[in-house]
């Protein structure tokens, strides 16, 4: 499939390459969203919160012109 990326805890790190931004700024955009997404275990969140990322965010990579 052209838009699917595999579903799997990640860091931030993985997270920011594949927003294609930086760390920081990603650290920025989720600061809002930190009571709806919870802790990270360890350095990676899981992957219900991952996916809680991928809606709050848009999914990594796709443009929607209805938004």
């Amino acid at each position: 499939m052209e838009n699917s990326i595999e579903l799997r805890p990640r860091n931030l790190k993985e997270l920011a390459a594949l927003y294609r931004i930086s760390y920081k700024t990603l650290k920025k955009w989720l600061e809002p969203h930190d009571k709806k997404i919870g802790k990270r275990i360890g350095n990676y969140y899981t992957i219900p919160q991952v996916k809680k990322i991928y809606r709050l965010l848009g999914f990594p990579g796709v443009f929607n012109e209805d938004d």
